[in-house]
Order: structure tokens, then sequence, then C-alpha cells
């Protein structure tokens, strides 16, 4: 197939990396609305769900909710927002259609996380005399970090891929890159788009995994909870 050496004959082209339709500029914009997107959801969606998942209570009704999002397609979504009044508001639409992709894997992840955490051994925690905070802290947040993190880079790689969409709605983007080699009937350079998004949704996994890596409390945390469980068991 032509297709696959065309593409890379124009991603190796400068001048399709320059300028405001060029790829740098088209990237800048595609990380800014994934990042943008992924900050808000995490801030809609993790502390409700480690609460949730702390108290034991609403959680299963809350992933339920979130979950009949995944059920609407968010290229659906970003019509019907930029129908409304909302659609005056610049990027405004793409941004909250993302969000509301981006929270169901971030809620349902750290909720079930938090769930999963050995209730023997935050028992035995509240026994040493810990309180709801420390046991939520030293206990339940470092055992349930890896599902969280799980459904972060789950929901910052489907973000990175369907900001594609922001095209669609006029805004910037890799995306652009794509439906401009549609309009050109230019197959390599719809191709070379489509790489381009690829490469940068396994680079943003490969940097979470990375990060999730260095920052993780677990190890630690595991061996003190295995100690609170046997203690707990020998008791």
């Amino acid at each position: 197939m032509n297709a696959i050496p065309g593409a890379w004959d124009w991603l190796t082209t400068s001048a399709n990396w320059q300028g405001e339709s060029g790829v740098w500029h088209r990237l800048g914009e595609h990380l800014y609305f994934s990042g943008v997107t992924l900050a808000v959801a995490c801030l809609l969606a993790l502390p409700l769900a480690l609460w949730l998942g702390h108290i034991g209570k609403g959680g299963a009704l809350a992933v339920n909710v979130s979950n009949v999002g995944r059920a609407v397609p968010t290229l659906a979504v970003l019509v019907l927002l930029t129908l409304t009044p909302l659609g005056e508001h610049g990027d405004l639409p793409t941004l909250i259609a993302l969000v509301l992709f981006a929270v169901p894997p971030l809620l349902t992840n750290a909720y079930i996380g938090m769930r999963e955490v050995d209730r023997s051994v935050v028992e035995a925690a509240r026994g040493m005399g810990m309180s709801g905070g420390q046991v939520f802290r030293r206990v339940e947040l470092p055992l349930a970090y890896p599902l969280v993190m799980t459904g972060l880079r789950s929901a910052a790689v489907q973000v990175v891929a369907t900001a594609t969409l922001a095209a669609m709605a006029g805004e910037g983007g890799l995306g652009r890159i794509i439906t401009a080699g549609f309009n050109l009937q230019n197959t390599p350079q719809v191709v070379a788009g489509a790489f381009l998004v690829a490469a940068l949704a396994l680079l943003v996994e490969g940097v979470l995994v990375v990060a999730g890596r260095v920052c993780d409390p677990s190890p630690a945390a595991r061996l003190g909870a295995g100690g609170l469980g046997r203690g707990r068991g020998a008791s």
C-alpha cells in the first residue's frame, strides 16, 4: 500500500510540522484538551469515589450512574452540546463531553480499589487506635493505589484518542490533521494523523506507568497491612 510510505514522507516533511496547521501546534492543542479534561475529571471523580469507598455507602449507585455515560457516544454528546447555548463558548462543549467520558473509569476503579481493601486489615488498624482519617491515608489509599492508577491510565489513553473529535466541532488538536486529510482526499495525511494520535496515547500511558511506579506508596503499606492482618489473625 502506498499509504504507509506516503505517511512517512508526510511526517518527515518539515513544512508539515510548522505553522498553525502544523503538527507541533496541533499537538499543543491536543495536549491542552487532554490535560484539562483529565484534571477536571480527576477533581470530580476521585474525591467522590475514594470517600464513598471509605464509608462503604452509595458507591454502587454512583458507579452505575456514571457508567450510563459509557452507553452514550461521545460524538453524540459533543454534537448536542454544540447545539445548546454552550456552543457559543468556544471549546467548552468539547471539554464537557470529554470530561463526561473520562469520569466513569476514574470513578469505578477508585471505588472498587477502596472496597477491595481487606476489611480485616482495616479493622485491625482501627483496633490499634487509628482514626478514620489515618486508616484512609495509611491503609486504604495506599492499598487502593494500583487500581486508582489503572483507572487514571485508562482514562488518559481514552481521552487522548477521543480528543480527536474536537476537530468535528471545529476545534483544534491532532484530529484536524486527520479531517484535513479527508477533505483533501490525502490518505497518507490521514494515516499520519492517526499514527500521531496512537503514538501520543502510548507515550502518555508509558509516562503514567513510570510515574505510578515512582509515586507508588503501596510496597511499605502492604508490608504494614500484612503485619496488621497477621496480628489480628493471631489474636
